[in-house]
């Protein structure tokens, strides 16, 4: 029976600047090998919660971060932790690709190279295997060595996706990963994301309320930076407790 302890707790999170709370007293459990979609209006601090768990929260010296957060039961705030370890176990896709000046291929094997990966047969098949896993491969196979810049938008996300996993992440941390895709794009995106499930636990952002329903497995649905509902998704859906969620699932932001 596959272990259901979760692979992400927080307790107790908060992440005030100046006199302004982003986020407020943050409890929660991601589980092991599901989808979870971080839910809410645009501002509600979903981003700042994903940014937290893989400590991008650092990069901005204005923000104070209380709380823990244990990720494999490790407590990834503590001041004397090793941050690259944490964050290679954490592939994180944002809003808009952000492809390497570099060309398809090394692009994916800059992923394996940060794990110290250097034989170059190890590599290329590798490259493959990941190109693979995202869609990408017969798309892009004869053109390997051509400047990652000229793929279309949403071939740059996939790719970015194909480096992401290349590190060799537990996790995956997705930033509204379709807001500037086409729809097309988008939806290859979410399909990779249903079979990536099978080997990787999935942290999605998403305002988009028919992306969560198509993809989670939990929902945790945030509101002026507290979390006000969480849980399996057809329950969040379909019998929402709270006011506020109600009207937002009513309204279909």
């Amino acid at each position: 029976m596959q272990d259901q302890s979760p692979i992400i707790r927080v307790e107790n999170l908060q992440v005030v600047s100046g006199n302004n709370i982003i986020l407020k007293n943050i409890r929660l459990k991601i589980p092991k090998n599901k989808i979870t979609v971080l839910l809410g209006p645009s501002g509600c601090g979903k981003t700042t919660l994903l940014k937290s768990l893989n400590r991008l929260t650092d990069l901005h010296k204005q923000l104070r971060v209380t709380g823990k957060i244990l990720i494999d039961g490790n407590d990834i705030l503590q001041r004397n932790i090793e941050i690259t370890g944490i964050r290679q176990k954490m592939g994180l896709l944002s809003q808009k690709p952000y492809p390497l000046p570099m060309s398809i291929f090394k692009n994916v094997a800059y992923g394996l190279k940060i794990q110290g990966i250097t034989r170059k047969e190890i590599i290329r098949h590798k490259v493959e295997q990941h190109l693979r896993e995202v869609g990408l491969w017969d798309e892009v196979k004869e053109r390997l060595h051509t400047p990652a810049s000229r793929l279309s938008i949403g071939q740059q996300q996939r790719l970015c996706l194909a480096r992401g996993l290349a590190v060799g992440p537990e996790i995956i941390l997705a930033d509204e990963p379709t807001s500037a895709l086409d729809p097309i794009s988008s939806k290859k995106i979410e399909e990779k994301f249903l079979e990536l499930k099978k080997d990787y636990t999935l942290v999605v952002v998403t305002h988009i309320l028919r992306q969560a329903k198509r993809l989670a497995d939990q929902v945790v649905f945030m509101y002026f930076g507290e979390i006000v509902e969480q849980g399996p998704a057809d329950e969040i859906f379909n019998n929402p407790q709270t006011p506020v969620l109600r009207e937002y699932l009513n309204t279909g932001h």
